[in-house]
């Protein structure tokens, strides 16, 4: 099992202010953490490869998909600019030595079109994603499919339906992730949702229900570790939590007031929380 910790708790952009960060969470005892690709700037994660290399931390990445670069846009020319993005962003986890690209990089998050989705945008999605996937292939890079709750995108919503997605598609370089947050909103049976996604699941996200701290909040936490162990999952497990650091990703994740002291208290918290509960 490895430990991680997605840098969204702090920051959207990736580069040397991250350095001091970095090894304070490589003090705190994590293998790993999650960076964020919302740029494009090569020279920048080839730095912060070197930097986690150097403190023996590991890397998975995330991104997102936007209106404009959409894998499931009726309009091809979209659909292909949604196949560029992602490539780019497989660039930079090559860059950065990042295994694992992670996100809901199936369609734009936040774009809804009044109804659910269509067979043609699942042909769409699939389609663009296993060329994303041989991309990734090439780059020793594993896409990581994320499902978000209906607040957020129609298009995947729970685990079921995520691992049918990429069975059908049956690429080895591309997975699912369980993200425990929007499984909250989504799943009416955690472990029978696990249980679903196991033979396709590589990557977790440990969420509290208010997006704070691990452990203090109402997520069925029993419940998750069990069934994760029973599947024998033996990936990362990813702090994602998001706080007020950033106005503009608090208003993306509709964080409005401070729900943790603060991000070392989150992250030591967090990260014991869940050695805890795996070491049980």
């Amino acid at each position: 099992m490895k430990y991680g910790l997605n840098l969204l708790l702090w920051t959207t952009d990736v580069n040397d202010s991250l350095f001091p960060l970095l090894e304070q969470i490589k003090g705190w005892g994590y293998d790993g953490v999650e960076l964020p690709i919302f740029d494009f700037t090569r020279s920048n994660f080839e730095q912060a490869g070197r930097k986690l290399k150097e403190l023996g931390l590991a890397s998975t990445a995330v991104t997102i998909c936007t209106g404009e670069e959409n894998p499931i846009s009726p309009d091809a020319k979209i659909r292909e600019a949604g196949l560029a993005r992602l490539k780019k962003a497989i660039d930079m986890c090559a860059a950065a030595g990042a295994t694992h690209l992670c996100g809901p990089i199936h369609s734009a998050i936040g774009e809804f079109t009044g109804q659910g989705r269509t067979d043609d945008e699942w042909k769409w999605g699939q389609e663009t994603l296993a060329k994303a996937a041989d991309h990734a292939q090439r780059n020793n890079v594993t896409l990581v499919v994320e499902y978000l709750n209906r607040f957020e995108c129609y298009f995947l919503n729970c685990a079921e339906d995520t691992a049918r997605f990429c069975r059908e598609v049956n690429h080895p370089h591309l997975k699912m992730m369980y993200d425990t947050f929007h499984a909250n909103i989504e799943e009416k049976d955690p472990a029978k949702a696990i249980q679903a996604c196991a033979d396709q699941c590589v990557h977790v996200h440990i969420s509290e229900n208010d997006r704070s701290t691990p452990g203090e909040g109402d997520i069925k936490w029993d419940i998750t570790f069990q069934a994760l162990k029973d599947t024998k999952y033996d990936g990362w497990l990813m702090i994602e939590a998001f706080g007020l650091a950033l106005p503009a990703l608090a208003a993306a994740t509709k964080i409005w007031r401070r729900m943790f002291p603060n991000e070392e208290h989150l992250a030591t918290k967090g990260l014991a929380f869940m050695k805890a509960n795996m070491g049980r």
